[in-house]
Protein backbone atom coordinates (compact mmCIF):
# COMPACT_ATOMS: atom_id res chain seq x y z
CA UNK A 1 0.00 0.00 0.00
CA UNK A 2 2.62 2.35 0.70
CA UNK A 3 4.50 2.11 -2.60
CA UNK A 4 0.81 2.84 -4.42
CA UNK A 5 0.56 5.99 -2.26
CA UNK A 6 3.80 7.23 -3.65
CA UNK A 7 3.50 6.05 -6.68
CA UNK A 8 0.07 8.10 -6.96
CA UNK A 9 1.75 11.16 -6.03
CA UNK A 10 3.87 11.16 -7.94
CA UNK A 11 1.86 10.64 -10.81
CA UNK A 12 -0.15 13.55 -9.51
CA UNK A 13 2.84 15.62 -9.11
CA UNK A 14 4.17 14.95 -12.58
CA UNK A 15 0.13 15.73 -14.31
CA UNK A 16 -0.08 19.11 -12.51
CA UNK A 17 3.60 20.16 -13.09
CA UNK A 18 3.68 19.73 -17.34
CA UNK A 19 -0.40 21.38 -17.24
CA UNK A 20 -1.40 24.78 -18.37
CA UNK A 21 -4.24 26.71 -17.05
CA UNK A 22 -5.99 29.68 -18.43
CA UNK A 23 -8.99 31.87 -17.31
CA UNK A 24 -12.21 31.61 -19.01
CA UNK A 25 -13.91 34.77 -20.16
CA UNK A 26 -17.68 35.22 -19.91
CA UNK A 27 -18.43 37.63 -22.30
CA UNK A 28 -22.64 38.93 -21.80
CA UNK A 29 -24.18 41.46 -24.05
CA UNK A 30 -26.19 42.89 -21.67
CA UNK A 31 -26.23 47.06 -21.81
CA UNK A 32 -26.59 47.65 -18.84
CA UNK A 33 -23.45 45.56 -17.31
CA UNK A 34 -21.61 47.08 -19.49
CA UNK A 35 -23.00 50.73 -19.01
CA UNK A 36 -21.60 49.89 -15.12
CA UNK A 37 -18.77 48.70 -15.68
CA UNK A 38 -17.17 51.65 -18.38
CA UNK A 39 -18.84 54.26 -15.60
CA UNK A 40 -16.07 52.28 -12.94
CA UNK A 41 -13.50 52.12 -15.18
CA UNK A 42 -13.91 55.89 -15.94
CA UNK A 43 -14.14 56.69 -12.20
CA UNK A 44 -11.31 55.13 -11.29
CA UNK A 45 -8.84 56.80 -14.10
CA UNK A 46 -10.70 60.30 -13.66
CA UNK A 47 -9.37 59.85 -9.72
CA UNK A 48 -6.05 59.12 -10.48
CA UNK A 49 -5.82 61.73 -12.95
CA UNK A 50 -7.77 64.13 -11.48
CA UNK A 51 -7.13 63.83 -7.75
CA UNK A 52 -3.83 61.75 -7.38
CA UNK A 53 -1.38 63.26 -10.05
CA UNK A 54 -3.35 67.21 -10.95
CA UNK A 55 -4.52 67.93 -7.55
CA UNK A 56 -2.71 66.39 -4.90
CA UNK A 57 0.26 65.98 -7.36
CA UNK A 58 1.25 62.52 -5.53
CA UNK A 59 4.09 62.12 -7.66
CA UNK A 60 6.61 65.30 -6.79
CA UNK A 61 8.71 65.17 -3.50
CA UNK A 62 7.91 67.98 -1.14
CA UNK A 63 10.81 69.82 1.12
CA UNK A 64 9.54 72.38 4.04
CA UNK A 65 12.74 72.83 5.54
CA UNK A 66 13.60 75.96 3.22
CA UNK A 67 17.11 77.57 3.83
CA UNK A 68 17.01 80.99 3.72
CA UNK A 69 19.07 84.14 4.54
CA UNK A 70 17.25 87.60 5.59
CA UNK A 71 18.91 90.82 4.98
CA UNK A 72 17.40 93.91 6.71
CA UNK A 73 18.47 97.56 6.30
CA UNK A 74 16.39 100.61 7.35
CA UNK A 75 16.47 103.93 6.22
CA UNK A 76 15.50 107.14 7.56
CA UNK A 77 15.78 110.05 9.82
CA UNK A 78 13.77 111.01 13.41
CA UNK A 79 13.24 113.49 16.05
CA UNK A 80 13.79 113.30 19.31
CA UNK A 81 14.41 116.22 21.93
CA UNK A 82 15.02 118.52 18.82
CA UNK A 83 17.37 116.23 17.71
CA UNK A 84 18.01 114.74 14.45
CA UNK A 85 18.52 110.99 14.63
CA UNK A 86 19.41 108.58 12.34
CA UNK A 87 19.18 104.71 11.55
CA UNK A 88 22.69 104.95 14.17
CA UNK A 89 21.07 106.29 16.82
CA UNK A 90 17.45 104.33 16.59
CA UNK A 91 18.20 101.13 15.63
CA UNK A 92 19.57 98.18 17.17
CA UNK A 93 21.13 95.84 16.56
CA UNK A 94 23.49 96.51 13.93
CA UNK A 95 21.83 96.18 10.94
CA UNK A 96 21.33 93.47 8.79
CA UNK A 97 19.94 90.45 10.86
CA UNK A 98 16.89 88.97 10.30
CA UNK A 99 15.78 90.68 13.81
CA UNK A 100 15.99 94.81 14.07
CA UNK A 101 14.38 97.18 16.27
CA UNK A 102 13.38 100.31 15.79
CA UNK A 103 13.02 102.87 19.04
CA UNK A 104 10.68 105.06 19.84
CA UNK A 105 10.66 105.81 23.09
CA UNK A 106 14.14 106.90 25.30
CA UNK A 107 14.47 107.82 28.51
CA UNK A 108 17.90 108.66 29.33
CA UNK A 109 19.61 109.08 33.10
CA UNK A 110 22.59 110.74 32.14
CA UNK A 111 25.80 110.96 34.49
CA UNK A 112 24.93 108.28 36.64
CA UNK A 113 27.63 107.38 39.43
CA UNK A 114 27.90 104.24 41.92
CA UNK A 115 26.80 105.30 45.52
CA UNK A 116 24.01 105.76 47.37
CA UNK A 117 20.91 107.37 46.46
CA UNK A 118 17.05 107.28 46.73
CA UNK A 119 14.78 105.18 44.80
CA UNK A 120 12.41 106.57 42.10
CA UNK A 121 9.35 104.37 42.35
CA UNK A 122 6.11 105.54 44.36
CA UNK A 123 6.39 102.11 45.89
CA UNK A 124 9.43 103.40 47.90
CA UNK A 125 7.65 106.26 49.38
CA UNK A 126 8.40 106.30 53.26
CA UNK A 127 8.09 108.23 56.30
CA UNK A 128 11.09 106.78 58.60
CA UNK A 129 13.29 104.20 58.53
CA UNK A 130 10.71 101.51 59.96
CA UNK A 131 9.00 101.37 56.10
CA UNK A 132 12.42 100.04 54.40
CA UNK A 133 13.67 97.53 56.74
CA UNK A 134 11.94 95.01 54.90
CA UNK A 135 13.56 95.58 51.38
CA UNK A 136 17.23 95.39 53.61
CA UNK A 137 19.33 93.02 51.03
CA UNK A 138 16.68 92.84 48.22
CA UNK A 139 17.33 93.93 44.97
CA UNK A 140 15.10 97.15 44.32
CA UNK A 141 14.41 98.75 41.20
CA UNK A 142 17.81 100.38 40.71
CA UNK A 143 19.89 99.27 43.31
CA UNK A 144 20.33 97.27 46.48
CA UNK A 145 18.08 98.43 49.64
CA UNK A 146 19.78 99.68 52.75
CA UNK A 147 16.70 99.90 54.73
CA UNK A 148 17.44 103.92 55.39
CA UNK A 149 14.61 106.16 54.49
CA UNK A 150 16.42 109.33 52.71
CA UNK A 151 14.69 112.69 51.18
CA UNK A 152 13.92 112.19 47.33
CA UNK A 153 12.64 116.19 46.96
CA UNK A 154 11.70 119.02 49.18
CA UNK A 155 8.62 116.69 49.85
CA UNK A 156 8.79 113.16 49.42
CA UNK A 157 11.52 110.70 50.72
CA UNK A 158 12.01 107.41 49.61
CA UNK A 159 14.11 104.15 50.67
CA UNK A 160 17.73 104.60 49.95
CA UNK A 161 19.41 101.99 47.46
CA UNK A 162 22.88 101.31 46.98
CA UNK A 163 23.89 101.57 43.06
CA UNK A 164 24.22 103.64 39.91
CA UNK A 165 22.81 106.67 40.97
CA UNK A 166 20.72 109.09 40.69
CA UNK A 167 18.40 105.98 39.95
CA UNK A 168 16.25 106.25 36.55
CA UNK A 169 12.74 108.16 37.10
CA UNK A 170 10.48 106.38 34.39
CA UNK A 171 7.60 108.92 34.32
CA UNK A 172 8.57 110.16 30.85
CA UNK A 173 5.34 110.17 28.60
CA UNK A 174 6.95 112.17 25.09
CA UNK A 175 8.51 109.96 22.52
CA UNK A 176 10.77 110.47 19.44
CA UNK A 177 7.65 110.63 17.50
CA UNK A 178 5.84 113.73 17.73
CA UNK A 179 2.07 114.38 17.63
CA UNK A 180 1.85 116.20 14.50
CA UNK A 181 3.87 112.78 13.06
CA UNK A 182 1.46 110.80 11.06
CA UNK A 183 1.65 107.22 9.37
CA UNK A 184 1.86 108.89 6.29
CA UNK A 185 4.64 111.25 6.83
CA UNK A 186 6.68 108.01 7.29
CA UNK A 187 8.69 107.87 3.82
CA UNK A 188 6.62 105.97 1.02
CA UNK A 189 7.20 102.95 -0.21
CA UNK A 190 6.24 100.97 -3.28
CA UNK A 191 5.15 97.82 -1.20
CA UNK A 192 1.02 97.64 -1.08
CA UNK A 193 -0.60 94.42 -0.50
CA UNK A 194 -2.65 95.26 -3.74
CA UNK A 195 -0.77 96.30 -6.25
CA UNK A 196 2.80 96.10 -5.40
CA UNK A 197 3.21 92.58 -3.65
CA UNK A 198 6.43 91.57 -4.37
CA UNK A 199 8.53 95.12 -3.33
CA UNK A 200 10.62 94.04 -0.64
CA UNK A 201 10.49 97.78 0.93
CA UNK A 202 8.28 98.42 3.96
CA UNK A 203 7.19 101.45 5.56
CA UNK A 204 6.87 100.98 9.36
CA UNK A 205 3.56 102.29 9.75
CA UNK A 206 2.02 100.11 6.86
CA UNK A 207 3.67 97.00 8.36
CA UNK A 208 2.09 98.17 11.83
CA UNK A 209 -1.42 98.91 9.73
CA UNK A 210 -1.19 95.66 8.38
CA UNK A 211 -0.29 93.49 11.66
CA UNK A 212 -3.95 95.25 13.30
CA UNK A 213 -2.20 97.39 15.47
CA UNK A 214 -2.52 101.23 16.35
CA UNK A 215 0.82 102.62 15.83
CA UNK A 216 0.69 105.64 18.32
CA UNK A 217 -0.07 102.97 21.21
CA UNK A 218 2.57 100.30 19.89
CA UNK A 219 5.31 103.50 19.86
CA UNK A 220 4.77 104.42 22.98
CA UNK A 221 4.58 100.54 24.90
CA UNK A 222 6.76 99.11 22.20
CA UNK A 223 6.25 95.53 20.61
CA UNK A 224 7.25 92.94 18.51
CA UNK A 225 5.88 92.35 14.90
CA UNK A 226 6.43 89.25 12.71
CA UNK A 227 7.30 89.79 9.60
CA UNK A 228 6.35 86.56 7.45
CA UNK A 229 7.83 85.77 3.67
CA UNK A 230 6.06 82.53 2.40
CA UNK A 231 7.67 80.46 -0.73
CA UNK A 232 5.20 78.42 -2.29
CA UNK A 233 6.30 76.73 -5.20
CA UNK A 234 5.20 74.51 -7.80
CA UNK A 235 8.53 73.65 -9.95
CA UNK A 236 6.09 71.88 -12.19
CA UNK A 237 5.83 75.77 -13.41
CA UNK A 238 8.83 77.64 -14.58
CA UNK A 239 10.73 79.90 -12.22
CA UNK A 240 8.44 82.78 -12.59
CA UNK A 241 5.58 81.32 -10.83
CA UNK A 242 8.40 81.11 -7.85
CA UNK A 243 7.12 84.06 -5.72
CA UNK A 244 7.33 85.47 -1.73
CA UNK A 245 3.92 85.88 -0.78
CA UNK A 246 4.10 88.30 2.62
CA UNK A 247 2.24 88.62 5.79
CA UNK A 248 2.36 90.60 9.16
CA UNK A 249 1.45 89.93 12.91
CA UNK A 250 1.89 91.36 16.43
CA UNK A 251 3.59 87.93 17.80
CA UNK A 252 3.40 89.64 21.52
CA UNK A 253 0.01 89.82 21.66
CA UNK A 254 -0.51 88.26 25.21
CA UNK A 255 1.74 91.47 26.77
CA UNK A 256 -1.05 93.97 25.69
CA UNK A 257 -3.12 92.16 28.40
CA UNK A 258 -0.14 91.90 31.10
CA UNK A 259 -0.24 94.80 33.26
CA UNK A 260 3.07 93.94 34.86
CA UNK A 261 5.26 94.13 31.68
CA UNK A 262 3.44 95.49 28.56
CA UNK A 263 5.02 96.29 25.09
CA UNK A 264 8.50 95.59 24.26
CA UNK A 265 11.46 98.00 26.02
CA UNK A 266 15.12 97.06 27.17
CA UNK A 267 18.38 99.39 28.60
CA UNK A 268 21.32 99.94 27.37
CA UNK A 269 24.34 102.17 28.83
CA UNK A 270 27.39 104.42 27.62
CA UNK A 271 30.11 104.37 30.02
CA UNK A 272 32.74 107.39 30.91
CA UNK A 273 35.49 108.14 33.66
CA UNK A 274 35.98 110.89 35.19
CA UNK A 275 39.48 112.50 35.30
CA UNK A 276 40.13 111.32 38.89
CA UNK A 277 39.41 107.95 37.95
CA UNK A 278 35.42 107.90 38.81
CA UNK A 279 33.44 105.81 36.50
CA UNK A 280 30.20 107.15 35.45
CA UNK A 281 27.66 106.13 33.14
CA UNK A 282 24.38 107.35 31.10
CA UNK A 283 21.33 104.76 31.25
CA UNK A 284 19.38 104.85 28.44
CA UNK A 285 15.49 102.64 28.77
CA UNK A 286 14.76 101.93 24.94
CA UNK A 287 10.70 101.20 24.18
CA UNK A 288 10.81 99.74 20.52
CA UNK A 289 9.48 98.03 17.61
CA UNK A 290 10.92 95.14 16.77
CA UNK A 291 10.40 92.69 13.70
CA UNK A 292 10.97 89.44 13.38
CA UNK A 293 11.48 88.69 9.54
CA UNK A 294 10.02 84.55 9.83
CA UNK A 295 10.67 82.20 6.29
CA UNK A 296 8.31 79.28 5.61
CA UNK A 297 7.42 77.58 2.57
CA UNK A 298 6.55 74.60 0.69
CA UNK A 299 8.25 73.55 -2.47
CA UNK A 300 7.14 70.90 -4.47
CA UNK A 301 9.43 69.21 -7.37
Amino acid sequence: KGGRFHAVTAHHLSYNFFTYETTKSVVVKSWTIGIINRVVQLLIITYFIGWVFLTEKAYQIRDTAIESSVMTKVKGFGIYNNKVMDVADYVTPTQGASVFCIITKLITTENQVQGYCPESEKKYICTDDRNCTKYINKPGSYGIATGRCVPFNATIKMCEIKGWCPAEIDTIKTGNFLPNITQDYIHKCNFDMVNNTYCPIFRVGDVVRYAQQNFTNLADKGGVIGIKIGWMCDLDKSDDHCNPSYSFTRLDAMSQKNAVSPGYNFRFAKYFKMENGTDYRTLVKAYAIRFDVLVNGNVSV
